[in-house]
């Protein structure tokens, strides 16, 4: 289980206990962590009962069945609801995913929902993003060139344009990053596994012609080398990516230009 960023000088007491719907046949309990700014109090877990009998069976379904059927009060993020947008990345049973690809079912009973760890809460299963956006924002990630631009489109071949396979499909959840402990640990200096595998991904783009200002960003001893393979990174990525391998391959092309 992972240690979760909780407001200064707070720890997370009991909650409230939600009434079981009415009637209900096939119940599954869901524990929630609940924090207010504007409340003054400490953070808590909060229990639910939901009905799956009237409920989809991904645990973002649940947290809307919640949300439109007990507490109108409890805050996320959801967009697209396919996996596709990163919006709903949280903790669930001590895992960095995301809620709407998460099956109930796989998932064991009561099901403990957290936000993303170690990051500042705005409330509830909200965190805030800042920092991580920022990181990503300052490896620039578009094309720099200095060629004239062409007519139609920058041409690529098939072998260049399948080196980007395994990277362009990453979508910012920062399901990987909260769950680096050495980002944990150097948040706000080391990139983390999501910013540098977009790093890696312009870097290794045979269109890009900027790739010596790039790796000039990147050696520094916090950007990039505070990364020790803990691998956390590539077991969460709900797109299936390996930001590990492409921090590797970052650090033999540092070397191969010293070379």
């Amino acid at each position: 289980m992972v240690e979760f960023a909780l407001p200064k000088n707070s720890v997370v007491g009991s909650g409230k206990t939600w009434p079981k719907p009415v009637n209900a046949k096939r119940l599954t309990e869901f524990r929630i962590y609940r924090w207010n700014p504007d409340d003054g109090r400490n953070p808590s877990i909060d229990t639910y009962y939901v009905d799956r009998d009237d409920c989809g069976p991904m645990v973002l379904d649940a947290l809307l069945y919640i949300k439109n059927s007990i507490d109108p009060t409890l805050t996320l993020r959801r967009s697209c609801r396919e996996g596709i947008c990163g919006s709903c990345a949280m903790n669930i049973d001590g895992e960095n995913t995301l809620a709407c690809t998460k099956a109930i079912d796989d998932v064991k009973a009561p099901v403990a929902i957290y936000p993303l760890p170690h990051m500042p809460v705005v409330k509830d299963l909200v965190p805030d993003l800042t920092v991580f956006y920022a990181q990503h924002a300052s490896i620039e990630p578009w094309l720099h060139t200095e060629t004239p631009a062409p007519e139609k489109e920058w041409l690529q071949s098939p072998q260049d344009r399948a080196k980007l396979d395994g990277l362009y499909e990453c979508i910012l959840c920062a399901c990987c990053s909260t769950s680096c402990p050495s980002y944990w640990w150097n948040g706000e200096r080391y990139l983390g596994p999501a910013a540098l595998l977009q790093a890696y991904r312009w870097l290794i783009d045979s269109r890009d012609e900027s790739t010596g200002e790039r790796l000039d960003y990147l050696e520094d001893p916090f950007r990039l080398y505070r990364c020790h393979t803990i691998m956390n990174c590539a077991r969460v990525c709900p797109k299936g990516l390996n930001p590990a391998k492409a921090i590797a391959e970052i650090k033999n092309m540092m070397i191969d230009r010293q070379a």
